[in-house]
């Protein structure tokens, strides 16, 4: 590691708010990984008649703990759980609800409020509301990196090649990304999605089309300024390649303005994914995320803990990668 980045490092560290966000944001990110060993209809671990089965990983029938039915097994069904508890034992996640089981022992109407069955409540289908935020997190957090990550890459080199080869070429790229960004992006995006049958991978493609221009502008800068520096006039005299000069040379230098900015794109891109899945055009129907649940809590508003969870959860995970962003920012900020 080069000694500007050590001294980069550095920086970030000191900066303890940023610092500890950064280490609660993985903490959640992780969490949410592991979402399945925390919130689970079935049992971690099973042990019966001395045999060890793992139902999170794999499906059982009934018929293999005595039952009489070769479906898979129903673990919340009393009778299950009997037949089990009579020849071995069962290690259940803290939270004995998935993102999509209802909970059908509850004494009063769904959506129901704060219990020790159900920590933040069910929705309106009787779901519990903790394991659905922990899964829809774990949905937003993967989306929104994926799609941060793959707009960066065509965001650089968009930039790069813009600001290195200057001329015509930057000239028609930044006519593109003026009508480009003249759109409607939220209508837009609507617009399209509502063509196509429900698929977070239509909505991903969709969604990059129009969020890879946020880092040209800063990378063709960079670009446009090293580009008439002595080391890359040396080079270019040399014979490097424009490719190798691009990517090995300048990019390394120029990916420092770039690099503060990701935390917002992130944020940018788990607000937009929420505000589609509020506005219906988002995650097919069914799938664990904050937007329907803030939804629901708009359309359920006697049951206030369902848009409170929402709302909180979303801003605890916003408001982290903001202080992130400023801390990473102020870490590569070259009057340092």
């Amino acid at each position: 590691m080069s000694p500007i980045m050590q001294a980069r490092l550095q920086r970030f560290k000191q900066n303890r708010l940023g610092f500890y966000c950064l280490i609660i944001f993985v903490v959640i990110f992780c969490l949410s990984l592991v979402a399945e060993l925390v919130a689970n209809d079935r049992p971690i671990l099973l042990k019966y008649n001395q045999s060890y089965y793992f139902p999170i990983f794999k499906d059982y029938p009934e018929t293999e703990f005595g039952g009489v039915f070769e479906t898979t097994a129903d673990y919340k069904d009393p009778v299950v759980q009997q037949l089990i508890d009579d020849k071995g034992w069962a290690v259940w996640p803290m939270i004995p609800f998935s993102y999509d089981t209802p909970n059908y022992a509850l004494d009063v109407p769904m959506p129901s409020p704060p219990s020790k069955q159900n920590w933040l409540g069910t929705d309106d289908q009787g779901r519990d509301v903790l394991a659905r935020i922990l899964y829809g997190l774990r949905v937003s957090l993967i989306f929104g990196l994926a799609l941060t990550f793959f707009a960066a890459v065509v965001g650089v080199i968009v930039g790069a090649l813009q600001g290195y080869y200057g001329g015509w070429v930057d000239l028609l790229g930044q006519r593109v990304l003026e009508v480009w960004g003249g759109l409607p992006t939220l209508f837009m995006v609507m617009i399209l999605v509502s063509m196509f049958s429900p698929s977070v991978y239509w909505l991903f493609v969709i969604m990059l089309i129009f969020g890879w221009p946020a880092l040209v502008g800063l990378v063709r800068a960079e670009f446009l300024r090293a580009r008439n520096l002595d080391y890359v006039r040396a080079a270019r005299c040399l014979g490097v390649k424009d490719s190798t000069l691009m990517f090995r040379h300048i990019l390394p230098n120029a990916m420092s303005s770039s690099l503060s900015q990701l935390p917002f794109m992130l944020t940018a891109n788990i607000t937009a994914l929420t505000a589609l899945d509020y506005l219906g055009y988002g995650l097919p129907p069914g799938s664990a995320s904050l937007g329907e649940l803030l939804l629901q809590g708009k359309n359920n508003l006697d049951a206030p803990w369902l848009a409170l969870s929402g709302f909180f959860s979303l801003a605890l995970v916003l408001s982290l990668l903001i202080y992130i962003g400023e801390a990473t920012r102020d870490a590569f900020d070259p009057r340092h």
